[in-house]
């Protein structure tokens, strides 16, 4: 399955929607756009994961990368996530201390 990536800018903010697969075929995408947006200056970013399959160790591997690309600039990821499926991949990986993880855009956007 292909990962598509819509970008918006909101409220001083870059959000990302992805819908599909994040594995190991389709994260170097999303590392290419988180890369892009550090590169515009852009480093208060959320990720909604909302429309997001599955996600495997490579795109934990993309969103540490990329928060440690914005942090590098006093930036932050926060991300949107309700599925139970997603969110058990963060816990077991302890991301969940890491990342802030939100249920909808509005409180995701108000952490940023």
């Amino acid at each position: 399955m292909d990962l598509k990536i819509a970008v918006e800018e909101k409220d001083d903010a870059m959000v990302l929607r992805l819908d599909g697969e994040v594995d190991v075929y389709t994260a170097p995408k999303l590392k290419s756009r988180l890369i892009d947006l550090v590169d515009q200056g852009k480093f208060k970013i959320v990720v909604d994961l909302e429309k997001v399959a599955f996600m495997d160790s490579s795109g934990l591997g993309v969103l540490v990368g990329g928060l440690k690309r914005v942090r590098s600039h006093d930036g932050s990821i926060s991300l949107i996530c309700s599925q139970e499926n997603i969110l058990k991949i963060f816990r077991i990986t302890g991301l969940v201390k890491i990342f802030p993880i939100f249920d909808n855009e509005g409180q995701a956007l108000e952490s940023v």
